[in-house]
């Protein structure tokens, strides 16, 4: 097999963004680099020279013989945090999806001024990397190991002290590095999944369109492999779907967990409230089920969106808290905390948990005794959004997707509004809805919206979640339980919440014929509430 080569321009760029970044990295270079500041006048060079002379490339051949293209960081003379044998913390950071080894350029070097040893590389089948793309499988599990056994002998890296920071599919793999190699003591898994079923099919509803999002990236940077390229088509062509939930269930740490919780490693997790490809209800459950050291931290944000800056060098609360987090279980020192933090929609507030299950007090029902029959498969307004677009205008803008709720197509979909909550309400945890459906046809798909309504109708979004069903005998009433999406919201005083029940979003792909019927019978709204 050929192996892909680092190009000469692959090369001149990575010298170019370690120099133009390292002048902003060295804000935060290691005391000894400070003490060594060049005589009054001397140009500043010192932090652009300690980036270059720490930074070099790298081929890593994994087993079968397919080259990694790889970055290596290591600390600047006299950094402190080595052993007696001058061997330093080691990361490693597999690039996310459709990315290359480049992505981490600057918090490498931030990352190596902090006294790290730091391996970053290009996941297989993207860019100059051999092989075809596995999507977490076997392969880029096994390549987690080569990465680290080529650190081990080829760089000053303590095999005592060995993590992994990831973001999108680098966060996925650390994950599933801490369930297959023990020498892994701490993780950070950023914007990553720990249930991919449950990414490509929650609700047993395909999620289309994130997945058309991640097919196009793809495309452009990376090679597929013919096992990939049957789940994709299975899943858009609805299709074998039993089979494509095996393939999911392979690349899921949470399939792995008890190997996780076996091996110590400590776990740090960090993703968006409305992350397009992964939502924060898998990663809930995913924590609550985790035994060893663990935190997780959500904000408001799309996939990927939150970590972004931190990408460009700046400070960025999610690698800060990623660095600490190692900083405490690979170095021992202080700063770290174990537990839930939780940024509130729209006020920005944070609010700290000891974990999940404290982050809900208590319940708040809410009943709606109405029946509504809508037209199957007919959009009536009401959405949960644009893929990597709507998290991030709500993360920057604290605007959500909206609804002008009296304007809602109530031929397309119920519509049910309580009365206003005079002193408003902290929604915290994931909103469970409970109704009865009366279909024309067997299968079908409802989406559940929860609107915060204010004084003009106007709705913005709180959660959403769809939830389908098949082989349901026509015309005869069966319950249908709807878990939303988790979130921490507060909703303002005087606004009313709004359930809206459709069954049809651009999001999904989903089983209600046209011209079908669907009844929604009377609802039932659990509120986990502080």
């Amino acid at each position: 097999m050929a192996r892909p080569r680092r190009t000469s321009r692959h090369r001149a760029v990575s010298a170019l963004l370690v120099a133009a970044l390292g002048l902003g990295a060295g804000a935060v270079a290691a005391p000894s680099a400070v003490a060594a500041q060049p005589a009054a006048g001397a140009p500043a060079f010192g932090a652009t020279a300690s980036a270059l002379d720490g930074f070099r490339l790298a081929d890593i051949t994994a087993g079968d013989g397919v080259v990694l293209k790889a970055d290596v960081f290591t600390p600047p003379a006299g950094t402190p945090g080595a052993d007696a044998q001058g061997r330093y913390p080691v990361v490693v950071q597999p690039a996310s999806w459709g990315q290359n080894d480049l992505e981490y350029v600057a918090q490498g070097h931030r990352f190596a001024a902090a006294g790290y040893v730091v391996v970053t590389y290009t996941v297989r089948g993207f860019w100059g990397s051999g092989g075809e793309v596995d999507v977490a499988g076997p392969k880029d599990v096994a390549d987690i190991s080569t990465v680290i056994d080529w650190a081990l002998a080829h760089t000053p890296a303590d095999p005592d002290r060995v993590g992994m920071v990831g973001l999108s599919l680098g966060g996925g793999l650390t994950l599933l590095g801490a369930a297959f190699d023990a020498r892994i003591k701490a993780v950070a898994s950023l914007s990553g999944w720990a249930d991919l079923t449950d990414a490509l099919y929650s609700g047993q509803t395909r999620h289309t369109q994130a997945a058309t999002r991640l097919a196009t990236i793809e495309g452009l940077t990376g090679r597929k492999s013919p096992e990939f390229a049957t789940a994709l088509d299975d899943l858009f062509a609805d299709r074998d779907l039993p089979e494509v939930v095996k393939w999911a269930n392979v690349r899921s740490p949470a399939t792995y967990l008890d190997r996780i919780n076996a091996h110590g490693t400590a776990v740090y997790l960090a993703n968006g409230w409305s992350d397009s490809f992964f939502n924060p209800g898998q990663m809930t459950d995913f924590y609550r089920k985790l035994t060893v050291p663990k935190r997780l931290e959500l904000r408001p944000g799309d996939h990927a969106s939150q970590e972004f800056t931190g990408l460009l060098g700046f400070s960025n609360d999610t690698w800060d808290g990623a660095r600490a987090w190692l900083d405490h279980y690979l170095k021992g020192a202080g700063g770290s905390r174990t537990g839930v933090d939780l940024e509130v929609r729209p006020t920005g507030a944070h609010e700290a948990y000891p974990d999940w299950s404290s982050v809900g007090s208590r319940t708040e029902q809410l009943s709606f005794g109405e029946t509504s029959t809508v037209r199957g498969d007919r959009s009536s307004g009401a959405s949960g959004g644009v893929v990597l677009l709507s998290g991030l205008v709500d993360q920057w803008l604290h605007q959500p997707p909206t609804a002008l709720v009296p304007l809602l197509d109530r031929d397309a979909a119920a519509v049910r509004q309580a009365g206003p909550y005079r002193q408003g309400l902290p929604v915290r945890g994931a909103v469970r809805v409970r109704t009865t459906v009366t279909a024309s046809a067997p299968q079908g798909t409802a989406v559940a919206y929860l609107y915060d309504t204010d004084a003009f109708g106007v709705g913005r979004l709180i959660a959403h979640a769809p939830q389908s069903w098949s082989g349901r005998p026509a015309g005869q009433p069966f319950p249908l339980d709807v878990t939303l999406f988790p979130t921490a919201y507060d909703l303002p005083a005087g606004h009313r919440l709004t359930l809206v029940l459709g069954t049809h979003d651009e999001l999904y792909g989903g089983e209600t014929p046209k011209g079908s019927t669907v009844t929604f019978g009377p609802a039932e709204v659990s509120l986990p509430v502080r």
